[in-house]
This record gives structure tokens, sequence and C-alpha cells, in this order.
């Protein structure tokens, strides 16, 4: 779940701890630190005692970086989007290509677990049935 709630005055300033970016987005420090060494975050600003300073944009990519964990995307394909995206405008269409092909494997998870979700239905439809005694149990 990604909770990125911010306030942007603080964020502006100052920007946030690792600590409390992780509260805000979901991800553990640990894992913050993971995609840093990974090349999904770009170099992060860091305090004159050398802790990490995360921007509001840093929030929002990492929003972005969960949905596409979230949705399956494999490491070393958001590791390929995060060198495009840092590579600017140039590589916009295949960013969108990258997205596109995710989008279609994503739809075929969703319509696997439709399938699924139809099963669980009409067994549930079924086990109604047996309870109000219309039929005998078949499985």
């Amino acid at each position: 779940m990604v909770i990125v709630s911010s306030n942007p005055d603080c964020l502006e300033s100052h920007g946030v701890s690792i600590a409390e970016a992780a509260q805000r987005t979901g991800l553990s420090r640990h894992t913050l630190r993971y995609y840093e060494r990974a090349g999904l975050i770009e170099s992060v600003e860091r305090s004159t005692s050398g802790r990490r300073q995360y921007a509001a944009s840093d929030l929002d990519w990492f929003a972005f970086l969960v949905r596409l964990r979230q949705t399956g995307m494999p490491i070393t394909q958001m590791q390929q989007f995060a060198r495009l995206r840092a590579d600017g405008a140039a590589t916009l269409e295949q960013r969108r290509q990258l997205l596109d092909e995710h989008r279609r494997h994503v739809e075929a998870a969703i319509a696997v677990q439709q399938g699924h979700l139809a099963a669980l239905t009409d067994k549930i439809a079924h086990y109604e049935q047996l309870i109000t005694g219309r039929q005998g149990d078949q499985t």
C-alpha cells in the first residue's frame, strides 16, 4: 500500500529522512537502500551529517516503483525503466513501450485471476445450495 502523504513545505526545504520516506511509501528502509544500490533511485541528496534526504519528487517516484513491483514487474525491467527515465525526454517512446508491454502482462494476470474468482464464486454458490438442502454434495 502506498501512502505518500507529504507536507510540501517541509519536503522542499529539508526533504525527509529515510525512516519518514519508508513510512510514507510503505517501503522498508532496507528496500529503499536496495533500490538505490540497484540503480532504481538516482543519487540521493544527503544532509551535512551524511543522512539521506528525499524530496517530494523522490516520494512520487517511489510510489510509482511500488506500483510497478506490485503489478509484477521484475527488478531488471524496473532498472531498465529507471535508466531510460534518467536519460530524459529522448527515451519517452521507449518508456511508453516498456509500460505498454507491462500493462499487457498485468491485463493477462488479471484475466487469470478473474477466472479463479469465477470458480470460487461458483463453488460458494454450490455450497450455498447444499446448505439450503437443494442438492447433494458433488465435491
